[in-house]
């Protein structure tokens, strides 16, 4: 299942789409030429393609990681992406006030995994008429997606994607459980595998997020073979410089040989 979300290309290509880009938006220089790249991979490959970056940065561990450029700095590189290629944009917000300033910016906003229970968030985000991509919580069953995705339906908006992200390990590493992916799609909305966060191993001591990134391709190849519509990644063309999420980030150039070999299971289980 493809989301009808505007802008989006080769919907009807057959493929699974993809939400990609950098974790954080770093500069404008470093968003375009990721988004270059983007766009030439999945026009080769006919691949539905939504740019991904967060606007800002707030859950983080320590008080001098990382947050932004500037809201509305950041807001506005997506836009322009979004307008320069023709392709829809994503960000994620963390208070409900931020849907509405997001949505002027964006074609879907998307709900981090720690707040998918917060209704005022999910009513404030429904309430756009954005496309809206929940995301499940790390602590969280899939059948519980059920309820958050109820909250926008009942707010009058059913554009909604759901995204596995792994579920809590002990105290820090994740476990991905692919029976979520068939158990959250009986809910009728796109699901999606995020192949990277789900790799993370969170609350170092360092306070620095670790991640083990060489899975990244395993993770992505269960997900298509169980029959995930989608996938999300977070690349950079350097991800030990990425000033977000470096850890368990994929390397940019590792991206299209990876997507031309999903194609082929996708294609294999048809």
């Amino acid at each position: 299942m493809v989301p009808q979300i505007p802008k989006l290309k080769y919907a009807d290509s057959g493929n699974f789409f993809l939400l990609a880009g950098p974790c954080a938006i770093e500069s404008r220089e470093m968003a375009f030429e990721i988004a270059e790249r983007l766009v030439h991979i999945c026009d080769t490959l006919q691949i539905p393609l939504v740019f991904k970056g967060s606007y800002r940065k707030a859950n983080r561990s320590r008080i001098d990681s990382f947050t932004g450029i500037g809201d509305t700095i950041a807001l506005t590189i997506l836009a322009d992406i979004g307008e320069k290629y023709g392709i829809p944009t994503v960000t994620d917000i963390h208070e409900s006030h931020e849907a509405a300033v997001a949505a002027q910016y964006v074609d879907v906003l998307q709900i981090p995994a720690f707040l998918f229970r917060q209704t005022e968030l999910l009513v404030a985000a429904a309430r756009t008429g954005k496309f809206i991509n929940i995301k499940k919580g790390q602590f969280a069953a899939a059948g519980a997606m059920k309820h958050a995705l109820q909250k926008c339906i009942d707010t009058g908006n059913n554009k909604v994607l759901l995204t596995d992200r792994g579920n809590s390990f002990g105290y820090q590493d994740l476990v991905v459980d692919f029976r979520n992916i068939p158990e959250m799609q009986k809910l009728q909305v796109p699901v999606i595998m995020d192949i990277t966060h789900s790799l993370q191993q969170p609350n170092q001591e360092s306070g620095v997020t670790g991640g083990k990134p060489e899975l990244i391709d395993t993770i992505a190849s269960a997900a298509i073979a169980v029959g995930a519509d989608g996938l999300f990644v977070e690349t950079h063309p350097d991800p030990s410089k990425a000033k977000s999420d470096g850890a368990n980030m994929l390397q940019l150039d590792k991206l299209q040989p990876m997507l031309e070999k999903l194609l082929r299971i996708r294609n294999a289980i048809k």
